[in-house]
């Protein structure tokens, strides 16, 4: 069984937005909120902007100010869907052959706001297209993490206070 998990791309629990329209969701997004990890460790001011590939997948390109470094980072990958595209799970790499779970589980119906899980519990962000959120779509967003079983008070609230 063990095997099996670990191909796993997204969390038990967490499903996957469908129908899901690729072209809504390319452009730019703000992370309004995330769980730490190493390769955003120090970083706020981050964003997100999607856009099509030659090859139809998905460039992925992130940006964030160093709070330790005093520097702007990014990092640029690829998106493909694991599966039907009307279904928002992907898999994105930065590293070579590595790919590593990107699931859209919850986005409002004009594509402003948008809840992403990685493959366990250790990753979640929250998205918007502005550097805020209305606090009924976070609470929202945070129950529906929270029903998964992510511990929503781990969350780092980003802050938007520089220009690139």
């Amino acid at each position: 069984m063990t095997g099996f998990y670990s191909c796993a791309t997204i969390p038990n629990g967490a499903v996957a937005v469908k129908p899901f329209d690729k072209e809504r969701y390319l452009g730019k997004w703000y992370e309004i909120a995330r769980i730490d990890f190493k390769y955003e460790r120090d970083l706020n001011n981050t964003t997100a902007a999607y856009s099509l590939n030659d090859n139809g997948t998905i460039k992925v390109d992130n940006q964030g100010y160093n709070t330790k470094k005093g520097e702007w980072d990014q990092a640029i990958g690829k998106a493909k869907f694991v599966g039907d595209e009307n279904i928002a799970m992907l898999k994105v790499s930065f590293f070579g052959p590595f790919y590593s779970g990107y699931n859209v589980i919850a986005i409002d119906d004009e594509y402003r706001y948008a809840l992403i899980t990685g493959k366990s519990l250790k990753y979640l962000w929250i998205l918007s297209r502005e550097t805020n959120i209305p606090v009924e779509i976070k609470d929202k967003y945070l129950k529906i993490a929270e029903e998964i079983g992510y511990n929503t008070t781990d969350l780092l609230w980003v802050k938007h206070d520089k220009q690139k």
